[in-house]
């Protein structure tokens, strides 16, 4: 008996969560299905497994994730040799497997050019496999042109926003709204608890690289709301254990700060005592349910941030090749996600050199101080969230999938 196969390529931490949440759906609704390719552990665990929980043949499926997941222009050069050998194994690998479907889960520097690749090989239309994307690349907003050209070698596009659809369907493309698959992972986080009215989290991201040049700025800045609101206290959401050990380096070059008692300085951040600064690893969401506000890096942190309610301010800085880079191409009015979707500047935006501790300081004080800044955001949120679908994303995406390997090609 000859299963279903679909081989996928996931290249950041986040299309790791929603390719295994996207592979457990496919899974309850076809159980036969066979998945190879790339991505992160949590897929390569799913791959390796039946639907019974049995231990299959895991080895067509590649965790890469550690060496893929990059930031910046010049991190990609600096990698330049590395990506080429895995675009060649990529391509070889789908050729010889003969899926029935690839799935590109966003990454578009590296999804985008496969896709071409695939339809330049010598399989007839009947036999190339079906190419859809999940979460798709955000041309509209550095080049809506390549919508056309991705039309050409994109069979389906699994859209995350409701405004991608529409985009991509006037270009002639096939696209359905599946939902935002954020949404279900962070319903299952929510906790019952209030709101610490001196707590303000700092979510720095998760790469090295955006690490060292953001949370310093975010120090900085807590150090002038310190002087402002002696009673403020700081707690710094890291995602592993590695980032907690360089957020530990940067905060120690940082200190003194003052403590919130306005008596002595704070010399650790890891001590169980209530103190001024604390790492605390693997609890971004908790962070951002407890918090009164928050400083948040650019990325998919400011919509979850969104969806738990928590107001806050936006700050991006990458090196200067990256942001000319990006500068030149990129053809939005905001950055920012939650910005993005209300078409307006509901969060505060500090872009490169905008991003100083005083100016995002002063952004700051409404969002702790102001009764009616706070609704105002927060009311803002909840209209943004209420565009994304609700939950369902991943069971929407698997069957509409199942859906496009069944038509006749």
């Amino acid at each position: 008996m000859t299963f279903q196969t679909i081989y996928f390529v996931a290249g950041e931490v986040s299309a790791d969560n929603h390719g295994a949440a996207l592979m457990r759906s496919l899974r309850e609704l076809d159980p036969k299905l066979k998945f190879i390719g790339r991505g992160g552990p949590q897929m390569q665990q799913i791959a390796g497994k039946s639907a019974a929980g049995r231990i299959r043949d895991g080895g067509q499926f590649k965790n890469w994730i550690g060496d893929a997941a990059v930031l910046g222009l010049w991190e990609v050069l600096r990698k330049y040799g590395y990506f080429r050998e895995q675009f060649r194994e990529t391509l070889k690998e789908i050729l010889e497997s003969k899926p029935d479907a690839v799935v590109l889960i966003d990454y578009p520097g590296f999804n985008l050019r496969l896709t071409r690749a695939l339809l330049s090989t010598d399989h007839s239309p009947m036999l190339r496999p079906k190419i859809i994307y999940y979460i798709s690349p955000q041309v509209w907003a550095w080049n809506p042109g390549r919508i056309k050209r991705m039309a050409r070698s994109v069979d389906l596009v699994l859209c995350i926003f409701p405004f991608e659809a529409d985009l991509y369907k006037k270009s002639g493309m096939r696209a359905v709204f599946v939902g935002h698959p954020m949404m279900e992972r962070l319903q299952a986080q929510k906790i019952d608890v209030e709101r610490d009215p001196d707590l303000i989290g700092l979510f720095p991201g998760s790469r090295l690289r955006e690490v060292r040049k953001i949370l310093p700025i975010m120090i900085e800045t807590a150090r002038v709301l310190l002087r402002r609101k002696s009673t403020l206290h700081f707690q710094v959401a890291a995602a592993s254990e590695e980032l907690a050990q360089e957020m530990r380096k940067i905060l120690a070059t940082n200190l003194p700060l003052p403590s919130s008692s306005g008596k002595g300085a704070v010399r650790g951040a890891t001590s169980p005592d209530a103190q001024v600064v604390q790492i605390i690893v693997g609890h971004t969401t908790d962070i951002m349910q407890r918090a009164f506000a928050g400083i948040v890096a650019s990325g998919s942190a400011t919509l979850e941030a969104a969806y738990f309610r928590m107001p806050l301010v936006l700050v991006y800085k990458v090196a200067w090749p990256t942001y000319l880079a990006a500068r030149a191409v990129v053809n939005v009015k905001h950055i920012g996600m939650p910005n993005l979707l209300a078409d307006k500047e509901v969060v505060p935006e500090f872009i490169q050199q905008q991003a100083r501790p005083g100016a995002i300081a002063k952004a700051m004080g409404p969002l702790v101080e102001d009764v009616n800044a706070r609704r105002q955001m927060i009311s803002a949120f909840d209209a943004i969230i209420g565009k994304l679908g609700g939950s369902g994303a991943s069971e929407k995406a698997a069957q509409t999938i199942l859906e496009e390997i069944g038509r006749s090609k």
